[in-house]
């Protein structure tokens, strides 16, 4: 079973890059972040004739997120139970359903902007929500995880220069204790492998050729229970993904199990 996470900035732009990319890998479940989209809009047919479901939690242009899966989508919950609202609104930042034997979340966490904005205390409070909303299914039997835009580095070398971050967003103790407290519920962190160079980033901002200069991030992850983590046999970063033109600033992480 081969299991993916991919923010990929817009699903309308990335589509012809998605559906080839789904065909070309034979990805089973795929957990898509920043849909860009409402659900009217989500491309359902056309993942349809790859023979993919959908289940999309989406309002618009910002956010959303969706599960893809040719392995069925089963007890959808759209929305992070008990999270919390920015500026009056619950944003649609999470998404989970059973795909076969497993059951996946698809999060988009939020950014933070700055530590003394607004938008990093609504971060936090959502990453405590998550933390208690995935407890229950961690401590299951059944194979489990979180994959998505976490937007946190959980260590100085999950970013390129560790200096260039310090007091900003994504990498401050608060942000990564929230994830220690996360893989406290019985989750680890599947850690892919880069295929080129040393860490394996998984997201280059557009701006100042940092792809070319692996000027990176580590933020996309995979937190399994011990059920999920015992059946992976591969995990890597489709860097190839990210060249060329059209492409999201993330790549997929991609994750084999044998269940």
């Amino acid at each position: 079973m081969r299991i993916a996470t991919w923010n990929v900035n817009s699903i309308t732009a990335r589509l012809p890059r998605l559906l080839a990319w789904l065909e070309s890998t034979g990805t089973d479940v795929l957990c898509v972040q920043e849909t860009k989209c409402s659900v009217e809009q989500f491309p359902a047919d056309e993942l349809r004739e790859l023979g993919y479901e959908s289940a999309v939690h989406a309002t618009g242009r910002w956010n959303g997120v969706a599960l893809i899966s040719r392995l069925g989508l089963d007890d959808v919950v759209t929305g992070l139970p008990g999270g919390p609202e920015y500026e009056g609104v619950q944003e649609p930042r999470a998404i989970s359903a059973t795909c076969g034997p497993v059951r996946v979340w698809s999060v988009y966490v939020p950014n933070g902007r700055e530590v003394d904005h607004a938008h990093y205390t609504y971060k936090l409070q959502w990453l405590a929500a998550l933390q208690a909303a995935a407890a229950r299914d961690a401590a299951g039997e059944r194979p489990f995880a979180v994959l998505g835009d976490f937007n946190v580095a959980p260590a100085d070398e999950d970013v390129w220069d560790p200096a260039l971050f310090e007091g900003a967003t994504h990498v401050t103790p608060a942000e990564r204790a929230a994830l220690t407290a996360l893989r406290e519920t019985g989750l680890s962190d599947v850690v892919p492998r880069p295929l080129k160079y040393d860490r394996p980033y998984t997201f280059w901002d557009y701006r100042q050729l940092r792809f070319p200069k692996n000027k990176g991030m580590r933020i996309d992850l995979v937190y399994g229970n011990e059920p999920f983590t015992a059946a992976v046999k591969d995990s890597y970063v489709d860097r190839e993904e990210r060249k060329g033109k059209g492409a999201s600033d993330h790549a997929p992480v991609v994750v084999d199990l044998d269940v």
